[in-house]
């Protein structure tokens, strides 16, 4: 949408007055953008016959920069790893992922906004958890039977006003705290004491960018198991086009995947098996 380098909202792209000492829109401006979306938006929905895609008009009034932040907040949370482009993009980042010294200096509301977005991605989490148990898939890892355990009160998040004082409740429950790593292909039942993705230390949140094979707190699903392979097979085509050395790392990365996913297969635990 813009230059590399450049500010998403820049006065010098959108072609408006920029605010006091910066390069971005005033925020009158991005007002006014906002609402020229949801025009834009709509007529694109009217013209491609895709009413579903409408955006229908506000209770509330207008949508000013505050709830759009949250909205694009909401969003990005839930793309891989989006907690850390979440944090990056709001120009923070969490005292889980930085020292509390950087974060001291945090832009106001930030640490609340990370904080409600983390628990509503765990409540997602824990819900898509609780259905796949309930429809007989297994899990497992050395974190299995506590998963479970966090999945079965998944119903306590229906209909809950997330907001910081439930969010800051929440996150101080390590028994609720489950965390979903795409890019590792496993969930993480938080337990402070003893995640190894803390040097040092004591965090509310894990580091899901250091996520370590051998942790006590991994959880791996069905659907995990088969991504693993999916991945391995992936693995084996590039290594068919690649110089031998890399060939044969390839190779060998793609039979250890196999080979967490035979263990899964192995191993896997269901819902009966925690309530017989």
């Amino acid at each position: 949408m813009v230059a590399p380098g450049e500010l998403l909202f820049s006065h010098a792209v959108h072609g408006a007055m920029a605010g006091p000492s910066t390069r971005s829109l005033r925020s009158s401006a991005v007002r006014t953008r906002i609402e020229d979306f949801i025009a834009w938006a709509n007529g694109e929905a009217a013209r491609h016959s895709l009413p579903g895609e409408v955006i229908p008009p506000d209770p509330h009034g207008a949508i000013g920069t505050r709830r759009f932040r949250r909205t694009l907040a909401w969003h990005i949370a839930r793309r891989p790893g989006g907690l850390v482009a979440l944090a990056i993009q709001y120009g923070h980042l969490r005292t889980a992922l930085v020292s509390e010294g950087y974060a001291a200096h945090s832009r106001d509301g930030i640490h609340e906004l990370i904080d409600i977005e983390t628990v509503r991605a765990v409540a997602d989490t824990v819900a898509d958890l609780n259905e796949d148990l309930e429809g007989g898939g297994g899990v497992s890892g050395p974190a299995a039977r506590r998963a479970i355990k966090a999945a079965a009160r998944a119903p306590r998040f229906e209909d809950a006003v997330i907001n910081a004082t439930t969010a800051r409740r929440l996150l101080a429950n390590d028994n609720a705290l489950l965390f979903d790593n795409p890019q590792a292909l496993l969930l993480c039942h938080y337990k402070r004491e003893q995640a190894p993705c803390h040097r040092t230390g004591l965090r509310d949140t894990p580091r899901l960018d250091h996520c370590v094979p051998r942790c006590g707190n991994v959880v791996r699903t069905d659907q995990h198991a088969a991504s693993l392979r999916d991945r391995a097979d992936a693995l084996v085509k590039q290594a068919a086009h690649a110089p031998q050395p890399i060939s044969e790392r390839l190779c060998d990365h793609a039979e250890r995947l196999r080979g967490i996913a035979d263990t899964h297969d192995r191993a896997r635990i269901t819902l009966k098996d925690t309530t017989a």
